[in-house]
């Protein structure tokens, strides 16, 4: 049996006629960025985050940045993140000027708050927790620390929208949050995209300026800004995705739950709260023998990744005071964590097949 590791292609099958009548639609309106279908997006997704303010920007990366640039964050500032997480969250820091700092992670892999005073200084500006593979964070916790000191939390939901923690959903306890419409996430474009979720109106409209080169208008510029404009395209896209997201979510939590059930007492699974509802953007198990289990999956069709071999902070291009061993539990996923299939269009003869060889593996 052959199982790759995504299937967008399923995916697409699913929207694909809707998709050509909105794309010949568009292709006769003559609007292409930000237009009706961007605007009508940013609602819906509002609505969907239950945030009061929606911007979308080119990507995930850019929510993040963009966010930093409107709370003026820049040389001089630092900013903690997990060190466990894609580079995108440290590389926005540096492009701000700002300097990247970290603190260690708890059993669900996610920025730990018991160890996040440690790491504040008088130069601490904001901290970037990362809601990681769906898993929401201690976010609650992580936002009284950051109360204390008057500091900025900028939560990273680029894996996980749609996920909540005590009810609530992530991207609307802190300052802001960024949001990837990358096609390999829960909500993914054609392409690249993304959105920021903002309660706050004065950062909002900071940001849609910043997002169109700093224009009010055609020709008044209010502030040098960039340009990270969604099109209505990938607007149009995200539209129909949307509607099927809440469906979508629940067959991955299922999936989750599944291999969770037959699994726990062969590996380690990813901790998610219990007051937590997680999505699941990626399904992370744990053993000593990941790479061999690996390669026992894939000789038997089975393709798997691993989120992320190398730790931020051991980047060779990461230039800092940090070094093997400064942070124990993200340097343990990188050397056991394992990634298996997980996305809405994957049946129950192919979640039982992939159960079914690591069970064989660690049988053997």
């Amino acid at each position: 049996m052959d199982i790759p590791f995504v299937d967008l292609a399923a995916q697409y099958e699913v929207v694909r006629n809707d998709f050509l009548k909105k794309l010949d639609e568009i292709g006769k309106s003559g609007q292409y960025i930000l237009g009706n279908e961007c605007a009508a997006f940013e609602a819906e997704l509002a609505e969907f985050c239950e945030s009061r303010f929606v911007i979308t920007v080119a990507n995930g990366s850019d929510a993040l940045f963009l966010i930093l640039k409107a709370l003026g964050v820049g040389p001089g500032d630092e900013v903690i993140t997990a060190p466990n997480s894609f580079l995108a969250s440290s590389w926005v820091i540096v492009a701000t000027g700002a300097t990247p700092k970290y603190c260690d992670v708890d059993s669900s892999f996610n920025l730990d708050p018991s160890k996040l005073e440690g790491a504040i200084n008088e130069r601490t500006k904001a901290i970037i927790p990362v809601h990681l593979a769906g898993i929401p964070c201690q976010i609650e916790e992580i936002c009284n620390v950051a109360g204390k000191y008057g500091i900025f939390v900028i939560e990273d939901c680029a894996q996980a929208i749609g996920a909540k923690f005590r009810g609530r959903s992530v991207g609307t306890f802190g300052i802001g949050g960024g949001f990837s419409l990358h096609p390999l996430k829960n909500l993914g474009v054609m392409g690249d995209g993304g959105f920021i979720t903002t309660n706050d109106e004065e950062l909002a409209m900071q940001i849609r300026l910043l997002r169109n080169h700093g224009l009010r208008n055609r020709d008044e510029m209010m502030r040098w800004g960039y340009n990270s404009r969604l099109d209505e395209i990938q607007a149009a896209l995200g539209r129909l995705k949307l509607k099927s997201l809440r469906e979508w979510n629940s067959r991955v939590i299922e999936i989750a739950n599944t291999y969770k059930n037959a699994l726990q007492t062969y590996v380690q699974i990813l901790d998610a709260p219990l007051d937590s509802y997680s999505v699941w953007h990626n399904f992370l198990i744990f053993t000593k023998n990941r790479d061999q289990l690996k390669n026992h999956l894939l000789q038997r069709g089975i393709d798997t990744r691993i989120h992320y071999p190398i730790p931020i902070h051991l980047q060779k291009g990461h230039n800092n005071e940090y070094s093997q061993g400064s942070f124990p539990n993200a340097e343990y996923q990188s050397t056991n964590s394992l990634s298996l299939p997980i996305y809405p269009t994957l049946d129950n003869e192919k979640v039982d097949y992939v159960i079914q060889n690591v069970k064989s593996f660690f049988e053997a």
